[in-house]
């Protein structure tokens, strides 16, 4: 069964730390990638079942919106993503976060 993806973007740090912190409390969700998208954006990636996905991310840009000068440019959760997306995108379950699979 293919996992959900679900992705927040924010202006700045502290909205990023505080959305990646929410999502993984929030649902039973692996974080896969974090990094910096472009001009103090930040990216943060976790992988899950649907609906837990779809509870991470909203709980994730609650908390990024109400960090200190923090903003959520852009969010989306995909439900189903095909398994060739895993090879251009960096949402694979690394050995460095295996370990913290969910499912």
């Amino acid at each position: 069964m293919p996992a959900a993806v679900g992705v927040i973007e924010t202006l700045g740090f502290p909205a990023v730390l505080a959305a990646a912190d929410a999502m993984v409390k929030a649902g039973a969700v692996t974080l896969v990638y974090y990094g910096l998208a472009e001009s103090g954006r930040f990216i943060v990636t976790v992988r899950g079942r649907v609906a837990e996905v779809e509870t991470a991310v909203a709980a994730g840009i609650k908390a990024g919106n109400q960090a200190y000068g923090g903003e959520v440019i852009t969010h989306y959760v995909i439900p189903n993503p095909p398994e060739n997306i895993e090879t251009v995108l960096p949402i694979k379950y690394t050995q460095k976060v295996e370990q913290f699979r969910m499912f």
